[in-house]
């Protein structure tokens, strides 16, 4: 039977209201989860700054975690009390792209649509459907997912930590191991240190770069950068090209723009060295172009790679992640800022408007 639960959905505007829901029982092949915690994450601000289109009205948030609640007929590899990490990009697992190790590439997607992978959706209130954002919906009590959507992880495994393995875990750390494939001793650049720059930093100790800068505007995150494994941090300014490279010895191996703006994605060519690899990991507003001297990538070899996120197959890499960091290995607890409630959230993008901490979580 259908459940009630507090959510919080977007109806227009730059904020969202937290109301009751009705949220249906799994279909064959699905899964009802209590969620337990969720992060605000920069794609949720740029649907409620109006730079991104969703249908509506919808229930936000995608970086979440819970308990598996019920299961749908067919479903054996998930029983209810499993802990799990929820999949946002669900690929349809049938076609080329998705059989390939690529799920992220699937063309049947549907969960940019913030539909289910059949076209419909589980959320309700009275006659009226509600949309999951990206087939996910995480902001709320309960969601339902299909099960190839919920990674089973440790009980051990702390929720919040879950949530964010979720997706910026996931994204930053996955496009320095899956997208650039960075090697030891390996120099980089990693442009924006909120939550997803701030795992390509985590990333980066992993895969043993020699040389890490951090660049941001802020002082506190560089500060936390520094703590995460960068060896060198620059304050944002007009004169940060040119800190980088000298820091490099002539340019960086591999860039890696977390930001989504237009100008630092322009500049990324310019802090590589040559035959380097810039790699944009931050997600702008809709409709962005960007210039670049294209002659100068030619003469220099370098290469520009669009990462989704971070390439990475979450059945092989979210318990990857939650092990690494079980052993210690991948600090994601230390991305967490404040740990709120349902009805702080948006405070909590107005903080992240301002450029305030790396991550939000909802405890729910």
């Amino acid at each position: 039977m259908s459940l009630c639960a507090r959510a919080a959905v977007h109806r227009g505007g730059a904020a969202v209201t937290v109301e009751t829901v009705e949220v249906g029982d799994p279909r064959a092949g699905e899964v009802r989860v209590r969620v337990r915690a969720s992060g605000i994450c920069g794609s949720d601000r740029h649907v409620l700054d109006g730079e991104w289109h969703v249908p509506s009205p919808t229930v936000m948030g995608h970086e979440g975690a819970g308990v598996v609640e019920t299961v749908g007929p067919g479903v054996t590899h998930l029983t209810p009390g499993d802990h799990v990490v929820l999949v946002w990009n669900q690929g349809c697992e049938r076609c080329s792209d998705c059989l390939s190790g690529r799920p992220w590439a699937c063309r049947r997607l549907r969960s940019n649509d913030c539909l289910m992978p059949d076209g419909t959706t589980r959320l309700r209130q009275g006659d009226s459907e509600l949309f999951a954002y990206i087939a996910v919906g995480s902001l709320s009590e309960y969601v339902v997912v299909p099960a190839s959507a919920a990674i089973k992880v440790p009980e051990e495994l702390p929720f919040e930590v879950g949530a964010l393995i979720g997706c910026s875990v996931a994204t930053g750390v996955g496009a320095v191991l899956n997208n650039a494939r960075v090697g030891a001793g390996d120099s980089a650049v990693v442009i924006g240190c909120g939550g997803v720059g701030l795992s390509v930093v985590m990333g980066l100790r992993l895969a043993g770069a020699e040389k890490i800068v951090a660049v941001d505007v802020s002082e506190e995150k560089l500060e936390l950068a520094r703590s995460l494994g960068a060896t060198h941090t620059v304050l944002a300014g007009d004169d940060s090209v040119r800190r980088v490279v000298e820091l490099t010895g002539g340019g960086a191996d591999h860039c890696f723009e977390a930001i989504g703006n237009p100008r630092t994605i322009a500049q990324v060519p310019s802090y590589l060295a040559p035959a380097g690899t810039g790699v944009f990991v931050g997600m702008p507003p809709e409709g962005t172009r960007v210039g670049f001297d294209v002659l100068d990538l030619c003469y220099g070899g370098k290469t520009l790679i669009a990462s989704n996120y971070g390439g990475c197959v979450p059945a092989r890499d979210f318990p990857r992640y939650a092990a690494l960091y079980l052993a210690g290995r991948l600090p994601v607890d230390r991305l967490v800022t404040e740990r709120i409630e349902l009805d702080e959230v948006n405070a909590a993008f107005e903080r992240m408007r301002g450029g305030e901490g790396a991550r939000n979580v909802v405890l729910l």
